[in-house]
């Protein structure tokens, strides 16, 4: 079969109008990039707020492993399968970082016949939002900056700054550097980059419900304290209108197409493993107000993007999911029964069933919110016969619907089966989402039933850092705030080494960083970067462009 880049520029795309009108979008409120980009205007959600809502599909999976489990790909072939049956469908997805896209992950586009396009856009500058994001975020740093060097009139401690620069790229050598050397005027300090889709300024963009709710959270957000333990936010620096004016198109969500001419808004990225791993609120409630079906997706497994989309999106956009896909693949659930990677298509009914309970953790920890679900099963080529029946059957077992997955190979033929089981789970009556936390509990009392309903685990360890950081955001008042688990994808765990179902392990947190604007604490824990490396063989090495512009090796 043909590459995924390959398969895209096969695709003959409809002009974005006719996507705009598929999608009941004016035409007036389109901003166009290009022939086949285009953001709707924010002026669109006034009209379109008296819609009733449509139903909200929630896309999730098992702990993710190297041999893939096709979450996107899933969303798109969900978004046409539902078309495919007559029903009025549109995804919701986040952005691209460019990290991933040159690193090792790959892009978030779908794969095979289940994707969006024009896929190598969408993955490399698309709108221009990531850079938006950047640069807004970088003017902060470079006003606070600038106001210690001018006189410091805030009184702000250089050892106290909260507020990180960020690039969208995955550059290890910027984790730790020091600025200011060699200026006499303004001491030297240690600064701390993180990745764009880490950042607060991503994180606000996707919780905001529109500009103005974007600008209170930028003004309320704490990026310092003073000598005397004050608090510091954007506001004191008097750049919030500075900071939104360079965010007032990064704010609009984006439309683009399925291979099949579907609509989809790809919108914000923020990652799962560090960040809240959902796309933009105002998309995503957009999309509610113009489709029967809207189906949207939550980075990584669901212990991490689930559980925020659960606790953190969800209160904050009035929205709640009417189902969930919780995506599996033989392969994955191999590697976590012990299996090699390098082996995994050959068949091993026993490694299988010793990687089965990844599976029902997953399950119960989306049973916690009270939603129902469906597994959906993303075939591959390698997997057998027996195998397929080993998890079809355990799902039966367990009373738990199940559908295979086949639109990365057929499209949305292949996804019509698990769009049908959608569609029931979405008219039960049995639906009782409810958030797992709330406002009035403390972040220790938030991280414990974390640790414990979603993660399995005993007792929250905190590090001397962390409980001198508690201490302090407790006598700011900021104590009831919700939380943001920043933590190894490739575990339930904090340890990533731990594959499968483990117990009897403790959460370490190492770190609370405050994000007042996002509305919650980040909980950094065991060894978590919120600034990637590039592995050995980046993907970088292999992408190219000949002399007419046409791009290869981009998956």
């Amino acid at each position: 079969m043909k590459t995924d880049i390959e398969i895209a520029q096969l695709n003959v795309m409809d002009p974005i109008d006719r996507i705009a009108r598929k999608a009941k979008v004016d035409s007036d409120y389109l901003e166009y990039y290009g022939k086949y980009k285009a953001k709707v205007s924010l002026t669109f959600q006034e009209k379109v707020e008296s819609n009733h809502n449509g139903k909200l599909i929630l896309v999730t999976a098992i702990t993710p492993t190297k041999a893939g489990e096709g979450k996107s790909t899933t969303t798109v072939g969900l978004v046409d399968g539902l078309c495919a049956i007559n029903k009025h469908a549109i995804g919701c997805m986040r952005e691209p970082s460019l990290g991933p896209v040159f690193g090792i992950k790959g892009g978030a586009t779908g794969g095979g016949l289940a994707q969006v396009v024009p896929m190598d856009e969408i993955n490399l500058h698309f709108t221009g939002d990531m850079h938006a994001i950047t640069t807004a975020n970088n003017l902060v740093s470079a006003v606070l900056d600038n106001h210690i060097w001018q006189g410091n009139e805030l009184g702000i401690d250089p050892e106290q700054i909260l507020w990180k620069r960020c690039l969208d790229m995955n550059d290890r050598a910027l984790r730790n550097v020091e600025i200011n050397v060699d200026d006499k005027k303004s001491p030297s300090r240690r600064e701390h980059f993180q990745i764009t889709v880490a950042s607060q300024m991503m994180a606000v963009l996707c919780l905001s419900k529109d500009l103005k709710d974007f600008r209170n959270r930028i003004d309320k957000t704490i990026i310092a304290f003073t000598y005397d333990k004050k608090p510091v936010t954007i506001s004191d620096l008097k750049c919030g209108g500075s900071v939104t004016i360079l965010m007032k198109d990064a704010i609009k969500p984006n439309l683009v197409q399925t291979l099949e001419k579907n609509p989809v808004f790809i919108h914000g990225g923020p990652f799962a493993n560090i960040a809240h791993g959902a796309n933009s609120i105002i998309a995503t409630k957009l999309a509610l107000k113009l489709a029967d079906y809207v189906v949207t997706e939550a980075g990584f497994g669901s212990d991490l993007g689930a559980q925020k989309f659960m606790d953190i999106t969800s209160p904050a956009g009035d929205m709640f999911p009417s189902a969930v896909v919780l995506v599996a693949t033989i392969r994955a659930l191999k590697m976590h029964g012990g299996q090699a990677y390098e082996d995994l298509k050959q068949e091993n009914l026993e490694a299988l069933n010793a990687g089965l309970p990844n599976l029902e953790k997953h399950t119960e920890i989306i049973r916690n919110y009270g939603v129902p679900l469906v597994v959906a099963l993303n075939k591959f080529s390698s997997d057998s016969a027996a195998e397929l029946a080993m998890v079809k059957n355990w799902c039966f077992e367990r009373q738990i619907p199940f559908a295979l997955n086949e639109s990365w190979e057929q499209g949305s033929e292949g996804a019509k089966t698990l769009a049908h089981e959608v569609i029931q789970l979405c008219e039960k009556a049995s639906n009782k989402y409810h958030s797992i936390v709330n406002a009035n509990q403390t972040i220790p009392e938030k991280l414990e039933i974390i640790t414990k309903q979603v993660y399995g685990g005993d007792h929250v360890v905190f590090s001397e850092l962390a409980l001198a950081q508690l201490k302090q955001i407790e006598e700011i008042g900021l104590d009831k705030l919700n939380v943001c688990v920043a933590k190894t994808q490739s575990s339930i765990t904090d340890d990533p080494k731990l594959l499968g179902r483990p117990t009897g392990f403790d959460l370490h947190v190492r770190e609370l960083q405050i994000s007042s604007g996002a509305g919650f604490i980040v909980a950094i824990c065991g060894a978590m970067m919120t600034m990637p490396g590039l592995p050995k063989i980046p993907a970088a090495n292999s992408i190219d462009i000949d002399d007419h512009g046409r791009i290869t090796g981009l998956f």
